[in-house]
């Protein structure tokens, strides 16, 4: 593995995965409106736009990660699970995350140069595990991350630190030596900074946005970036003297 630089301050960058390096929701809302096209080619007698709504008013209760959401959805909305619905929704949902699962533009280019320089790379997510991976391997960065860790592995969800130190400890450095990536300020900002790192907002990934969740306008990270490129610049001027910073 390349050799840093001697005396360089910022030793590893820590990222988080989903609309950090992928455009996880958009991704998401594809894949539920090929699974409600599929179902209503399957027979099921409802209107596209209600499934749709349903199934994401599922996620909000349980969760984004849930598994199993089509069965519950099926139930609530005919009494059943009738595989000759599910199947068809599970395969076009499939399908469609599969080619809509891409980096986000400059996230290779980025990630290999981080990589080229010399900097001990993570990724910590509250996904599972093999959810996480499994995006990872879409988007060809698998083999990129010198530590990757989930919700599976920490049994803590962010802003909690103890999947940012868990990061730091395998990483083999301290928080001041490391860079949080994040578009989720509340948990990837909050739970860096409790932890110590420098924290970096990805403005660009933060389109989640519910009256629930509105965009922020006051990260409370260090630094904000509109492209993953910039993250390039952050790092140049962590490393200048104080005085330039």
């Amino acid at each position: 593995m390349p050799e840093l630089r001697e005396g360089r301050t910022i030793r590893a960058v820590v990222f988080d995965l989903d609309n950090t390096l992928t455009d996880f929701m958009k991704a998401k809302r594809g894949a539920i409106r090929a699974a409600a096209d599929a179902m209503i080619d399957a027979g099921l007698v409802m209107d596209p736009q209600l499934v749709y709504d349903r199934i994401f008013a599922i996620y909000d209760e349980v969760g984004i990660e849930h598994q199993r959401v089509f069965n519950r959805f099926l139930t609530e909305a005919t009494g059943r699970v009738d595989d000759h619905v599910l199947a068809p929704a599970v395969v076009a949902y499939r399908r469609a995350r599969e080619a809509s699962l891409v980096p986000y533009p400059h996230v290779q280019r980025v990630v290999y140069r981080l990589v080229k320089d010399g900097y001990k790379l993570a990724v910590v997510s509250d996904a599972p595990r093999f959810e996480a991976w499994l995006r990872l391997c879409y988007l060809g960065l698998q083999h990129v991350f010198d530590v990757v860790l989930t919700h599976d592995d920490t049994g803590a969800r962010k802003p909690d630190p103890v999947p940012f130190r868990m990061a730091l400890e395998r990483l083999g450095v301290a928080p001041g030596q490391a860079v949080m990536v994040g578009d989720w300020p509340e948990r990837d900002i909050v739970g860096g900074l409790v932890a110590g790192l420098h924290t970096v907002y990805a403005r660009y990934g933060d389109t989640y946005g519910s009256p629930d969740r509105p965009r922020t306008t006051d990260s409370g990270a260090h630094f904000v970036i509109d492209d993953l490129l910039q993250l390039l610049d952050v790092l140049e001027r962590l490393e200048r003297p104080a005085g330039e910073a």
